[in-house]
């Protein structure tokens, strides 16, 4: 495919896109009950989809054929779930004790609402106010085990041990921001969710809608064994790193920022990234004038920790929208960062072939 005729191809960012993002990041997905973002997920590529199926775990797999002989069998992942809490000891008078789901500070809880259970239920973070607190309590993180979710009396009956519960914050637009929860990572799914209704024909694209991500990559690990790919492709959000930071090094400590392009991941605690991916990536980049980052090595990963160790080894790099203040109540990335991911891996599968991993790592 010419270049031109890839980049009339490419999908765009518009105000259906921005509804469909704000539909999946109100949506309540906790690891493990990912129920709602998948239906979200089924009713928009189910008419684009070759095949698609949910498995035991919950992911759902959607396979979308090439118009070509022999193409490259290629995984995109992005997953469902989002951090969150579980109930897990009814005290009464609507007092629950809660424990976390994936990876949430506990100095970000105190006072945040939270929606809770199926009915989303309006509930909020308790703990002792400044007032009933001895000095030495204020030195520290307030622990899990002091705080509670209080959805009050009356709907004490509608909570049970075992629901799930998240943050309440509703998603907005302000200005060239997308604010909300959870767009770690719904951005990423409604990329894929764009690239199974404008696929280039080049490829087969195996999309893999994962569950349990922040538990884990869980749901990634069965995905990738059970379709077994050539090669994976991960769409995730990665925490930006730009808040400023007065040093001798001049803010030397800065790492993935707004407005700067995708992350492409070199590596994180869970991947080495395949070299030849990263090159191809970057070369497809520079081609057509996509900007983007590099993230630099840290903690943290993305379903390619799991993906990559799959069957006889899976070829796998991963690709992130930068967002402020991950794992809290609300994350701010850019709509810009949003498009040029979306044109990046775009481009870089319309001209992906066998030849990118036809050299040596």
């Amino acid at each position: 495919m010419k270049n031109n005729e890839i980049l009339s191809q490419t999908p765009e960012i518009g105000e259906e896109q921005i509804q469909l993002l704000e539909k999946l990041s109100n949506a309540v997905s906790v690891s493990g009950d990912e129920s709602e973002v998948r239906s979200i997920v089924m009713e928009e590529v189910k008419a684009f989809a070759d095949d698609i199926r949910v498995d035991a775990l919950g992911n759902v797999l959607v396979t979308k054929k090439a118009k070509v002989g022999d193409p490259v069998r290629v995984m995109i992942a992005a997953h469902m779930d989002e951090v969150g809490f579980m109930l897990v000891d009814d005290e009464g008078e609507g007092l629950f004790k809660f424990e976390i789901v994936g990876g949430i500070d506990n100095r970000q809880l105190v006072g945040k609402p939270v929606l809770v259970g199926k009915e989303k239920l309006s509930g909020v973070i308790g703990a002792k106010p400044i007032h009933l607190t001895t000095v030495e309590e204020r030195k520290n993180p307030i622990p899990l085990d002091s705080l509670r979710i209080d959805v009050g009396p009356g709907n004490s009956k509608k909570c049970k041990v075992g629901d799930r519960a998240t943050f309440a914050t509703r998603f907005e637009t302000w200005g060239p921001s997308l604010v909300g929860k959870a767009l770690d990572d719904r951005l990423g799914v409604a990329i894929l969710i764009e690239l199974v209704k404008h696929t280039p024909e080049n490829i087969e694209l195996l999309a893999a809608f994962t569950v349990q991500e922040e538990n884990g990559l869980r749901g990634a690990r069965i995905a990738a064994y059970s379709m077994n790919p050539e090669v994976a492709f991960v769409l995730d959000s990665t925490p930006a790193n730009d808040l400023p930071v007065w040093d001798e090094e001049e803010n030397g400590r800065y790492n993935v920022k707004l407005n700067h392009g995708p992350a492409i991941y070199r590596l994180d605690a869970a991947t080495l990234s395949d070299p030849r991916l990263i090159n191809h990536l970057v070369k497809v980049g520079d081609e057509f004038k996509i900007p983007y980052q590099f993230r630099q090595p840290g903690k943290g990963g993305t379903d390619a920790g799991a993906i990559h160790k799959q069957r006889g080894g899976i070829p796998s790099v991963s690709i992130s929208v930068p967002g402020r203040y991950a794992h809290t109540a609300v994350l701010i990335a850019r709509k810009v960062d949003w498009e040029n991911t979306m044109k990046l891996i775009f481009a870089s599968l319309a001209k992906f072939n066998r030849d990118v991993l036809s050299v040596d790592r």
